[in-house]
């Protein structure tokens, strides 16, 4: 299985696939996770990849390749649709973290995503509003731990989530899940 992650610096998207990961290697699985952080502190692209299964050769996922993308962020989901399979699954939030050019009106923020221009084979989108779920629950920080329980429910896993983060954050994400696709 190949899942490629994606936001901007600061959102936890590490933080994220690291917890997945272990999870996954603690239920036997082979797994590999690379990192890509760019000028993440200046708040551009994070991107994490993470396969696994029986056997894993390496972490790095082709575009055309990933099973799920897993996008904090909306534009960052569109970025990253090249890297999907057809057929694959889209899990993304639909908050908008605006870069540089657009706040200083050199650059349109882009479209929607479902957009038939970033559209490929067979795509599924599912929406999850993990920003808005975690500042309901009290804390926006905990958006990747919204998504993170997202995508374990998605994957049929479960994640021991450490003491220091949110629990309900994590729950809220699976429940949105099932009560929603």
């Amino acid at each position: 299985m190949n899942l490629l992650f994606t936001g901007v610096g600061g959102q936890g998207t590490i933080l994220t696939t690291k917890l997945l990961s272990n999870a996954l290697a603690e239920q036997g699985y082979d797994v590999k996770m690379s990192e890509i952080h760019g000028m993440s502190q200046r708040g551009g692209t994070v991107l994490t990849q993470l396969k696994y299964g029986g056997k894993v050769y390496a972490p790095n996922i082709c575009p055309g390749e990933a099973d799920y993308v897993i996008a904090f962020e909306k534009a960052e989901a569109i970025r990253a649709i090249p890297w999907l399979k057809p057929g694959g699954t889209v899990v993304y939030d639909d908050r908008e973290i605006l870069p540089m050019p657009v706040l200083l009106g050199k650059a349109e923020y882009p479209g929607e995503i479902s957009d038939s221009r970033y559209q490929i084979a067979d795509m599924r989108l599912i929406h999850v509003p993990a920003y808005k779920i975690a500042s309901e629950l009290g804390s926006a920080r905990d958006q990747n731990i919204v998504m993170l329980g997202a995508i374990a429910k998605l994957l049929g896993t479960e994640v021991a989530i450490p003491s220091k983060f949110n629990a309900a954050a994590y729950q809220a994400g699976g429940t949105y899940i099932e009560t929603n696709s």
